[in-house]
């Protein structure tokens, strides 16, 4: 077999998942800021109640991340995202047809379950895996196409629920989510898994750090510690903004359609900056890139915080804060694999990404609870611009005083030389 087969065989499995992640965060995350006031209206329950309901799953999907890290690991990403999909249309129409809010809520824990299994953590470990070392191409292709998601998903919610009720919505939606996610995952998550880079025969081995000390010691220490606060407080002011934009911006007086197509234009910025993350990867130490990535993320919510109008300008800095979301997500694909290799990614991710996950979680609630308490949005994006400025402080510890080897992330063997000190990265 020819040395390009494998890449051509790859790319299917690639071309799947970005049709499955655009359609999954579509509808799993970015139908609900469309659709959370209406809900209210309907059903006379809270906005608060109903966007706690949507935090829990979060945390569930957090939860779950890491034993779904761990098996995806051992055996593939075939069984777990296909049943992922499957579970997540049973948990869209237990949405759509929750009689109470105690229904509501226990669908939207089903989903959460279903979200471990379908969004970014398993598609980005089954992409690392089938293009390791040249993982990052991969990456960059799913984030940028699924950074679509919400300029796909946002525009075309709102649509649905001016002719449908929101209930009509979400049953739309899960026939898309089954007619499109389960049969791609079924059938072209087939190829064969590969094994860790270090069973490779052909490869030198690829530990989790050079001194061999694996995946627990990495956990335990300082850079891996301080890369999860980092990151944990950035996804929050992030998610922040992006689930309280709507009410931000109709409460400086865009229409609630206006407000929609600003949030689904973020999308549009999210796929804007991903496309330069290649570039930015090349140019940059693996702790450079983590603090200015963070610190920009700093500086849009400040922008969004401070600027009181006209809606045309506070849609750019919406489509700002989205370039810089779109960023720190293919951040977050590499953390692991620029600093400790791709040998244990899936578990290493797992557990990386559950306070992460934690964090988007609580975000939406926390966000409405901070403008309640300080008596404004524009008060709150300002608590957030501190909050992501205290994680770009972080990321400056978080480079590890070795690098992974043989292969840069880019899929490139450097030149040899001495292993920078962690001062020098």
């Amino acid at each position: 077999m020819s040395r390009g087969t494998p890449g051509a065989v790859s790319r299917v499995p690639l071309v799947a998942l970005c049709v499955t992640e655009i359609t999954s965060w579509g509808v799993l995350y970015y139908a609900f800021p469309v659709l959370v006031q209406d809900i209210t209206r309907d059903t006379g329950w809270s906005t608060a109640a109903i966007t706690a309901a949507f935090s829990a799953s979060l945390i569930v999907a957090a939860l779950a991340g890491v034993p779904v890290g761990r098996a995806l690991d051992r055996h593939g990403p075939r069984v777990l995202m296909t049943g992922g999909s499957a579970l997540a249309v049973l948990a869209v129409l237990a949405v759509a047809t929750a009689p109470t809010l105690w229904a509501f809520t226990g669908a939207w824990l089903l989903a959460g379950a279903a979200m471990s299994a379908v969004l970014y953590q398993p598609a980005f470990a089954a992409l690392t895996r089938y293009h390791a070392p040249h993982h990052l191409g991969a990456l960059t292709t799913l984030t940028l196409v699924a950074g679509l998601a919400s300029t796909v998903f946002a525009p075309l919610t709102d649509t649905l629920s001016a002719h449908l009720t929101w209930r009509g919505a979400y049953l739309a939606l899960a026939v898309v989510l089954a007619v499109v996610t389960v049969p791609l995952h079924l059938l072209a998550l087939r190829r064969p898994w590969p094994p860790p880079p270090q069973a490779e025969p052909d490869k030198p081995s690829r530990p989790n750090d050079r001194t061999g000390a694996g995946a627990p010691a990495t956990v335990r220490s300082r850079p891996f510690l301080l890369l999860a606060a980092a990151l944990t407080l950035s996804a929050f002011a992030m998610y922040a903004v992006m689930i309280n934009l709507i009410p931000l911006l109709t409460s400086r007086g865009a229409s609630s359609g206006t407000a929609a197509w600003a949030l689904g234009l973020g999308g549009i910025g999210q796929v804007t900056g991903r496309l330069g993350y290649g570039g930015l990867v090349r140019r940059t130490s693996v702790r450079a890139r983590t603090v200015w990535i963070l610190a920009l993320s700093a500086a849009t919510t400040a922008t969004l915080a401070a600027i009181p109008g006209p809606v045309t300008l506070l849609i750019a800095a919406a489509f700002l804060a989205g370039t810089t979301r779109g960023i720190a997500t293919l951040l977050q694909a590499t953390a692991v694999s620029d600093r400790w290799g791709t040998a244990s990614y899936g578990a290493l991710s797992g557990i990386l990404a559950a306070p992460i996950t934690t964090a988007t979680a609580v975000a939406p609630f926390a966000g409405a609870a901070i403008a309640a308490g300080l008596g404004g949005y524009p008060r709150m994006f300002l608590v957030l611009a501190i909050v992501a400025a205290l994680a770009a402080a972080l990321g400056a510890g978080t480079a590890p005083s070795h690098r992974p080897s043989p292969a840069t992330p880019t899929g490139r063997t450097p030149a040899p030389r001495p292993v920078p000190r962690e001062s020098e990265e």
